[in-house]
């Protein structure tokens, strides 16, 4: 292995660590949340720094690689690499979200069993460990994959949201805590988002073609319709 093959494995190496923190503050704040432990919520921001930090270490890694002039498969992955780590540090930031709201429902009984989002939480989190280990395995096919299961989290994230507001119409002493879990729910839906993101940067990666907003293109693709 070469000098530049061993900083791409390190590059590497460090998103991987830096997207097992992701995945641990989340798992932490919503179990801090169905265990009502709000001295765990409470130390989120500890955890946001250290996403914050490895974010900062992995930016400099890449720009030192592309001050080497690498080939155009490199380019692509170590540009690739920065974006990945700025998808990871917004997950931490909603995992910090998360954290925070769960302090504020601590205060109030609790309004519900929480099953939806431990499910929701579940499955963007499933999302976010394919896209990564599509990532570093090389492997474009298993991050496609990825990319139709967004779909799921929305319709829960609707679904818990129309659940809350019947809730509010119906006992409007209840407000301030589905407010709470409606913020919670949309966090999740973001870290979703983040994990098809990195998907979509995968296939770039490793075939090349960008397929961000292919879906929009084509759900607004009037050139066949005819009057």
């Amino acid at each position: 292995m070469t000098h530049h093959d061993e900083e791409l494995a390190h590059l590497k190496d460090r998103l991987v660590t830096m997207a097992s923190h992701a995945e641990a503050a989340v798992n932490r704040y919503i179990k801090a949340l169905v265990d009502r432990d709000s001295e765990t919520a409470s130390r989120a921001k500890e955890e946001d720094r250290t996403l914050d930090q490895l974010e900062l270490e992995i930016d400099e890694l890449a720009i030192a690689l592309l001050a080497k002039a690498p080939l155009a498969s490199d380019l692509r992955l170590i540009t690739v690499a920065m974006k990945i780590s700025h998808d990871l540090e917004r997950v931490g930031d909603e995992a910090t979200t998360i954290a925070r709201r769960t302090v504020e429902l601590n205060q109030e009984p609790q309004l519900k069993p929480y099953i939806d989002i431990p499910h929701m939480a579940a499955l963007a989190l499933e999302m976010l460990r394919e896209a990564l280990d599509a990532f570093v395995g090389r492997d474009p096919g298993r991050a496609r994959a990825v990319i139709p299961r967004d779909k799921e989290v929305d319709a829960l994230n609707k679904q818990l949201h129309r659940e809350l507001a019947s809730y509010m119409v119906e006992r409007p002493a209840t407000i301030s805590r589905c407010l709470n879990l409606m913020v919670i729910s949309k966090a999740l839906e973001r870290i979703a988002d983040h994990a098809t993101n990195i998907a979509e940067e995968v296939v770039f990666v490793y075939e090349g073609e960008d397929i961000r907003h292919q879906a929009k293109v084509k759900s607004t693709d009037t050139s066949s319709i005819k009057v």
